[in-house]
């Protein structure tokens, strides 16, 4: 009987394949690095973020860039729209036609609303302003609907769409540049939610860590006032707390921070309630680590992430609020602008000049919008479940 035959390259180490050698090379990633590559691949949520810190840097910087101040009036260039359409009186001369308060305004070289042109006349049997523009008599015929452009006894025509390039997002009823108070608006909109958010983290963490690690009868109680106050209907709250502490920056902030931390509570609390049984917990008591050294040093960070979700999420509410309370008139008082404030003066307009009310809205919608998908990634990213 024949022994079998061993091939002389049996015994040699075989060659590693490149993703072996990959696989044993590559070092483990860590918690935080995951939860960044998988926040960076959440498109909805980049996108609402990089929204976010554009936001900001335009709120912040925007208005040292602008010729006007959020407080500044021209009453004679007041209601003027971001897009017009300019009559050609003669070479080189254009007006604007405010059809709503029948007012003739001069277009300068830049292609800007930029003056108030008083009729020389008023002819009230034929219902006729009448200006004389570089010899040509002009005349603003509304006795017709819509009002109509004559030039030298004949029809003027309106030329194509034109971006008023003094005041991009136009002029309100007092004449204050729109643009402007827009981001004026935005500073005061993301101040308050974000102090309203900081009061709400401090209170809700604070009552939440408590009550999850001490337990028994205190954590009893304490859930008990918190769903005492969640029975209480938190917009009427807020209304009722504006009432008493009279309108202002402060007390906007002051009403929302003092009842939207129960969600916050709520949720710190059921954290640590799941972490307070691990054994890093038992490890630290047993090294003789105090009550709050134990909440502050390794309850509170192992539950950072389901805080800053809520956190992410409670900013369009306070948004929300605050808007609404200046729209009804006890949050922001003028001059002072906030996106609440400027929906509320647009709507006086809103049948003429629909544009005013526009702005602010899309701005607080496009807000609320980013910072909900950023949430939403968030809690995708920071979920264990998911791979990276």
């Amino acid at each position: 009987m024949t022994s079998p035959v061993v091939p002389d390259d049996m015994w040699l180490a075989a060659e590693r394949t490149t993703a072996s050698a990959l696989t044993e090379q590559a070092a483990p990633v860590g918690f935080w690095a995951g939860v960044r590559g998988r926040l960076f691949r959440h498109r909805p949520a980049m996108a609402g973020l990089i929204f976010i810190i554009l936001l900001i840097l335009v709120a912040v910087f925007g208005p040292m860039a602008s010729r006007y101040s959020y407080f500044e009036q021209n009453l004679e260039l007041s209601n003027l729209p971001p897009l017009y359409r300019p009559y050609t009186v003669s070479d080189g001369t254009k007006v604007y036609v405010n059809t709503s308060n029948l007012s003739l305004y001069g277009i300068g070289p830049d292609g800007g609303i930029d003056t108030f042109l008083r009729p020389d006349k008023k002819d009230m049997l034929k219902r006729q302003s009448l200006w004389d523009i570089d010899g040509h008599a002009i005349a603003l015929d509304y006795a017709q609907r819509p009002p109509v452009l004559l030039v030298d006894g004949k029809q003027a025509m309106a030329g194509g769409l034109s971006v008023n390039r003094r005041n991009y997002f136009g002029t309100d009823q007092l004449g204050r540049d729109v643009l402007v108070r827009q981001l004026y608006g935005a500073r005061i909109s993301l101040l308050v939610a974000a102090a309203a958010v900081l009061t709400n983290f401090v209170i809700g963490v604070a009552f939440g860590g408590v009550a999850g690690l001490m337990g028994g009868r205190v954590d009893a109680l304490m859930m008990r006032f918190v769903e005492v106050v969640a029975t209480i209907p938190l917009t009427l709250y807020v209304i009722l707390m504006m009432v008493v502490l009279q309108s202002g920056l402060l007390s906007v902030v002051l009403a929302i921070g003092t009842v939207y931390w129960v969600d916050m509570a709520r949720i710190v609390r059921g954290q640590i309630l799941t972490l307070k049984g691990q054994d890093f917990v038992a490890a630290a008591r047993t090294m003789g680590a105090s009550t709050g050294r134990i909440l502050l040093r390794h309850l509170l960070p192992n539950a950072f992430g389901p805080i800053l979700v809520t956190l992410t999420m409670l900013i369009p509410s306070a948004i929300f609020i605050e808007s609404f309370m200046s729209f009804i008139g006890l949050g922001v008082t003028p001059p002072q602008a906030s996106w609440g404030t400027l929906t509320s003066e647009a709507v006086e307009t809103l049948r003429a000049y629909p544009y005013q009310l526009f702005f602010p809205a899309v701005a607080i919608s496009l807000t609320m919008l980013a910072f909900n998908f950023l949430g939403d990634g968030l809690r995708d990213a920071l979920d264990p479940r998911l791979s990276s």
